[in-house]
């Protein structure tokens, strides 16, 4: 369980890690052939790796904690488990929905479907999210690993 957790975190961290570099890198949208392309790639690292990782995480901590009794009643672990929920959640709002939106909606722009103008609206929420979704993870790697006397809960 430790292992794919561990593996997980490590897919997780990778992309949003990949993310951020790419969002250093994407082309204004007036390059749109480039642009279209950058914002695809993204939205497949999203989709293919982001997410995947991010469901590995969330499921295998779970079971950890329902696995182990231990876990149970350490309060780093529910620091753990709480922080972690919230990672899930805000990785499909802030993260995996505006990636996928934004490469469907270059697709169309580059199809002369849509205006080009309504292109990077979202750009600076999505650095910023991965920024604090990465600085969450990191403190996730950091509690699993030096496991604080927090406040433990009564057996």
């Amino acid at each position: 369980m430790k292992f794919m957790h561990t593996i997980g975190a490590i897919g997780q961290m990778g992309a949003m890690a990949c993310l951020l570099v790419l969002l250093s890198f994407v082309p204004a949208p007036t390059s749109l052939s480039e642009y279209a392309l950058m914002r695809g790639a993204m939205g497949g690292i999203a989709t293919w790796i982001f997410l995947p990782s991010l469901g590995l995480v969330l499921i295998t901590g779970l079971l950890a904690i329902a696995l182990n009794s231990g876990y149970q009643s350490a309060g780093w672990a529910w620091a753990k488990l709480i922080s972690g929920i919230l990672v899930f959640e805000w990785g499909f709002a802030a993260i995996q929905g505006p990636m996928q939106q934004e490469a469907e909606l270059s697709a169309r722009a580059l199809a002369h479907e849509v205006d080009p103008a309504a292109l990077a609206a979202s750009l600076g929420a999505e650095w910023k999210s991965l920024w604090v979704l990465l600085a969450v993870a990191t403190a996730n790697v950091i509690l699993g690993i030096w496991r604080p006397r927090l406040t433990r809960l009564p057996d």
